[in-house]
């Protein structure tokens, strides 16, 4: 059995004129892997903008959303790494499409790999205004303050204002350089105190990477699922990066 690994589809992006179609792509390839995988781990930012209220969640995605029930009840497991752009979810994910979430990074053994992941944003990165961001997305009073004060109406089109901003501004995603890329020094850093890791998944930065960091150790960026559609397999005979058109 398989256990696949995609990243960063962004659905729902004003950015992007055929948002529908790239969420018809996605639920296609999923509807590809259903018999073969084992487990899928959605390694964050899936959603532009992602935020649940206690009785209401952003209109769309439902074929998204209907094909990940579909496949947890077909039993295989699902695991979501919230990224920095899907913060918000809580419930929801959990208890209508049988998804496990995950806030914080995991370590998880498979047979052919101990695998550290993460979606990777505030990993490693040096910038000041982003860790300030990060933390006043992640402040719960904020958060309360924000679903319990602001109309959803008013709160979707900022979010998803926002995000457009976010990914018009980061159009140039090229890598930076081993020296230069915080996910690549973070994990150089991680390694050195848990040498029992052979593989880092990441997401976020939207590039498909991958990287030999030791004799044993390996990093892997997936890329994204709105450009060119890349994602990870994992299985007895070891990791891959692949590609569905």
């Amino acid at each position: 059995m398989k256990t696949y690994f995609l990243s960063d589809a962004h659905l729902g992006s004003l950015a992007f004129p055929d948002s529908k179609e790239k969420e018809r792509l996605l639920v296609n390839f999923l509807d590809s892997i259903k018999h073969e995988a084992d487990a899928l781990y959605l390694m964050g930012d899936m959603f532009d903008f992602w935020h649940e209220w206690s009785e209401v969640v952003p209109k769309g995605y439902t074929r998204f959303l209907g094909k990940l029930s579909e496949l947890t009840d077909l039993g295989i497991e699902v695991h979501y790494f919230l990224g920095n752009h899907d913060i918000w979810a809580y419930d929801y994910l959990h208890d209508e499409c049988g998804v496990t979430l995950h806030s914080a990074p995991a370590t998880v053994s498979f047979p052919s790999a101990t695998v550290f992941m993460a979606h990777g944003d505030g990993l490693g990165d040096p910038s000041a205004t982003f860790r300030f961001l990060r933390g006043v997305f992640h402040s719960k009073v904020l958060q309360w303050l924000f679903r319990t004060f602001i109309p959803t109406s008013w709160a979707m089109r900022f979010g998803l204002s926002w995000a457009r901003h976010s990914r018009l501004k980061e159009r140039d995603e090229s890598y930076k350089g081993e020296h230069n890329e915080p996910l690549v020094q973070f994990a150089k850093t991680y390694l050195k105190e848990h040498p029992e890791v052979t593989l880092f998944i990441f997401g976020h930065r939207h590039i498909e990477l991958d990287l030999m960091l030791s004799r044993t150790a390996r990093l892997v960026v997936l890329g994204d699922c709105y450009s060119h559609f890349t994602y990870g397999v994992l299985d007895d005979k070891g990791f891959r990066l692949d590609n569905f058109a």
